[in-house]
Parts: structure tokens; C-alpha cells; sequence
């Protein structure tokens, strides 16, 4: 059975009574005393070590295995490790595996362009945009009304086939994840535009390199038909599991009113995002995130680190009475349907 949401506290002030942002600095204090937002280089060498002898071997089974139905079988294994490989990125991207900005981008620029096909360039900028304003429904590019809707706000502005598609957004989202993978890899060349011309020659060369060697890769090994069901379940698996990892987060989580008073750091990061409970197979499989909390709180600690991080947010959260939501993993999805759920609903009415 899915465990209940728990909360450390009641909320206290969250909407009307904005604390001030000194609220947060003794967690800062004590969170860098224990040394906790200090670089894990050995940590992080190791697991991309790791991960690219799997990759390798996994391109090796491919070839191996030659143009045989048996290849499908590697498909979902290429889609996990995928999913490590955009979890490195993201780590890049936060400067959590190193704070040399240069360094940084080129091991960003290795697991998102070349090897994933997706612009580092794109998703940074994206990403430090939720950072920054999470689930605020002007300045989150997550929440911007799209194929999916998260306020009744949105909902009723909808209107043809998306307004279908938000009556049922919450039975369609983890299908539409499936398309994720390749519209991930979209979004990146459309990005090219908005790029320097010399960010865009690098970033678009290791996106046609990507495309290139993978496309080789399945043509070289498979027949036209098996190459192209390889790539069908590849992207699609790729993309369910980066959902699965970064639905429970935020949706069916707080948003701030955008006319209202702008809360603290604390309070902004905390009440809009949510943690899932696990051991060690769930902080392989969500990447860290599901220290979600600690993570928005700070951004640049070493992913390692975020679950020891979590008894002293936890603990401050407690004493300052902010919820502190933490579920388990079939839990955190159910909230975050319910939620698309309820914003549909008023056009399921109709």
C-alpha cells in the first residue's frame, strides 16, 4: 500500500505572513559547518566511470548482437542508463560535481548534447528558471500552460483538441511521457536560435554528432524495421523514466500567488516541492532527486550528500512550523494525477 504524505508541521505563515529571509540562513550555516556543500570529485569520477562502461558495453551487446529481435532487449537497459546520464547532466549544470564553470559545461556538454542529443544550453537555461520561481505560474517554465494545464485558470482557456486534452491530462501524462525523449532532443535545436553564435556552433555540432552515431549505430547493426522498433522503445522508455523521476516533485505542490506577497527562500523552496521516502534503489533510480527539498534548497550540493542533508531541513522545519512533505513513490503520483485531475475537471462538467 502507497504510503500517506507527512508533514513536519502545520503551515504557519506561508500566504499571509511571508517569514524573512533570514529564516533560512541558520540552515545555511549549519549545513556548510558540517561540510555538507563541499565537492564529492571521487564520488562523482567513479559514477561516470561507471556509467560510461555501461553505455560502452551496452553499444557493444548491440553490435554483437547484430540484426536479431534480440537486440529490443538492450533498448530498455540503453533507456536507464540514459536516464543516468541526464541525471549526471543536471548535476553538471548545478555545479554540484565541480565549481569550475568551465569543466562543468564540458562534462554537460558531453552527457546532454553528445551523448543524449539533448542541449545543455536549453535545459540550464530552463532549469535555473524553475529553480529560481518553482511552481510560479508566471515565471516557472514548467508550470507555462502547454500540452498539459496546472491551474483552473489555465484550464478554461483552453480550447479544440487541447481542451480534450486537459479534460484528460491526468489519465494522458505518463502516456505523453513517452514522447518526452525526442521532444527533449527538439526543444534543444529549436534552442539553437536563441544561442551565441559561438554557443551554437558547439552545442549544434555534438547535437548532428549525437544524431549521427546514432543513427550508424542502429543502421549499421539492424534492418531498416528492427533499427527503427529499437529506437521506438529506446526514446519512448528514455522518456517514461525522466518522467517517473520528475513528476513527484512539484505537481499538486503549492504555487504562489502571483499577486501575493513573495515568500523567502525557505518558504518558497520548501512548500513547493516534494520528497519521496526510499533507500538506496530509489536514489539510483530518481537520480537524488527525490531529496527534492534539499536539492531546491541547495542547488549546488553534491547529490551524495542531499539524503544527510535531510534530517537538519527536516528538523528546522519542524522548529519554524513549515510543512515538509515526503511521501512514498506511488503516493507522490497519485497526488500529483490528482492534481491534473482537478484541474480538468471543471471542463469534464461541461
Amino acid at each position: 500500500m502507497p504510503e500517506p504524505t507527512t508533514a513536519v508541521a502545520e503551515p504557519r505563515g506561508t500566504r499571509d505572513a511571508p517569514p524573512a529571509g533570514s529564516e533560512f540562513a541558520p540552515l545555511l550555516r549549519t549545513v556548510r559547518g558540517q561540510g555538507l556543500l563541499e565537492r564529492r570529485h571521487t564520488w562523482y569520477a567513479f559514477g561516470i566511470a561507471t556509467n560510461a562502461l555501461a553505455l560502452a558495453g551496452i553499444v557493444t551487446g548491440i553490435v554483437l548482437t547484430g540484426d536479431s529481435w534480440w537486440s529490443l532487449l538492450l533498448a530498455p537497459l540503453l533507456a536507464v542508463f540514459g536516464a543516468r546520464t541526464a541525471f549526471i547532466g543536471h548535476d553538471a549544470g548545478h555545479s554540484q560535481i565541480t565549481a569550475d564553470r568551465t569543466a562543468a559545461r564540458v562534462i554537460g556538454l558531453i552527457h546532454g548534447n553528445l551523448l543524449l542529443g539533448m542541449s545543455y544550453a536549453w535545459w540550464n537555461d530552463k532549469h535555473n528558471r524553475h529553480h529560481a520561481n518553482p511552481n510560479h505560474i508566471d515565471k516557472d517554465p514548467d508550470v507555462v500552460a502547454d500540452v498539459l494545464v496546472f491551474t483552473g485558470a489555465q484550464a478554461k482557456e483552453r480550447s479544440g483538441f487541447r481542451r480534450l486534452l486537459t479534460r484528460n491530462q491526468a489519465w494522458l501524462f505518463f502516456p505523453l511521457t513517452l514522447l518526452e525523449g525526442v521532444a527533449l532532443k527538439i526543444h534543444g535545436f529549436q534552442d539553437l536560435r536563441r544561442q551565441t553564435p559561438r554557443e551554437r556552433a558547439v552545442e549544434g555540432l555534438l547535437l548532428v554528432t549525437h544524431v549521427a552515431a546514432y543513427g550508424t549505430l542502429l543502421l549499421t547493426s539492424l534492418s531498416p524495421g528492427k533499427a527503427l522498433a529499437f529506437a521506438a522503445v529506446h526514446q519512448a522508455l528514455f522518456g517514461l523514466h525522466l518522467g517517473l523521476a520528475f513528476a513527484p516533485n512539484h505537481k499538486g505542490m503549492a504555487m504562489p500567488d502571483p499577486n501575493g506577497e513573495r515568500w523567502g527562500h525557505l518558504h518558497r523552496q520548501v512548500l513547493t516541492s516534494r520528497n519521496i521516502r526510499g533507500g538506496v534503489l530509489t536514489d539510483w533510480f530518481l537520480g537524488g532527486l527525490n531529496y527534492q527539498i534539499e536539492h531546491h534548497l541547495f542547488p549546488s550540493m553534491p547529490r551524495p550528500h542531499l539524503r544527510l542533508a535531510q534530517p537538519l531541513v527536516r528538523a528546522h522545519c519542524r522548529e519554524l512550523g513549515i510543512p515538509y512533505a515526503e511521501t512514498g513513490l506511488v503516493d507522490s503520483y497519485r497526488q500529483a494525477l490528482r492534481h491534473l485531475h482537478a484541474v480538468g475537471e471543471p471542463l469534464r462538467a461541461e
